[in-house]
């Protein structure tokens, strides 16, 4: 028997509902709203869960479930070597968003990844400590910023809404993910003109310690 989690509420569930649906195989909530369990219809074998999407990754990478629906970003952000631990089997096609590095608007001459550095760099010689970015994503920016050899910064961590970081005065940028860019915008800030830090979606995975040949049996059954 697979178990497999999908996101617990919202658009997102409603979404890998329809998707499934259009694969052959219906799920559906089993009781209320604050149950946390699901029914499976169209396939033998596969039990469902319903989870927070940012439960998803830790408990696909403990092996506690055998697939999983959540963002790329979030495997990514909260599994070390993830490709070590869950194997990617389908984009979904929804859920789609940007991780972005976004500064105030008033910085007129912070349009690149280079500009920015150069601000790290004079905003350290100035106040004696490092310009600090807000986010969630501390092992996605940190390695997209070493990439691009940027030193002069430090992560602070964002528990709430991080778009309100740099309005109080707790950090100078942030990073965070965006679908529109308009949340950015109403706060007051601008996304630098670089590729994304990363482009998610809602995806399907499976835990490396799921059985395989079920796996291959149900992907067939999907007809992917």
């Amino acid at each position: 028997m697979l178990k497999l989690a999908v996101p617990s509420k919202g658009r997102l569930m409603e979404q890998c509902f329809d998707w499934f649906a259009d694969h052959g195989v219906r799920l559906s909530r089993s009781g209320s709203d604050r149950e946390y369990a699901g029914r499976v219809e169209g396939v033998e074998n596969l039990s469902l869960q319903l989870l927070s999407a940012g439960e998803i990754p830790r408990e696909l990478g403990a092996g506690r479930i055998d697939l999983g629906v959540t963002g790329t970003d979030l495997v990514r952000e909260k599994l070390a070597g993830w490709r070590s631990v869950v194997t990617e089997l389908a984009p979904m096609g929804f859920g789609h968003a940007d991780l972005v590095l976004a500064v105030p608007a008033g910085w007129r001459d912070c349009e690149t990844l280079d500009d920015f550095a150069a601000i790290a760099r004079d905003f350290r010689r100035a106040h004696g400590f490092r310009l600090r970015i807000a986010t969630k994503y501390h092992r996605l920016v940190r390695a997209w910023l070493s990439a691009h050899e940027v030193a002069d910064y430090q992560l602070v961590d964002s528990q709430g809404a991080t778009e309100g970081t740099v309005a109080n005065l707790t950090a100078e940028a942030i990073a965070d993910i965006t679908s529109s860019g308009e949340t950015l915008r109403a706060n007051h800030l601008k996304i630098l003109g670089e590729p994304p830090i990363l482009q998610s979606q809602a995806t399907l995975f499976a835990s490396r310690a799921a059985n395989a040949d079920e796996v291959a049996a149900l992907m067939r059954k999907l007809g992917l």
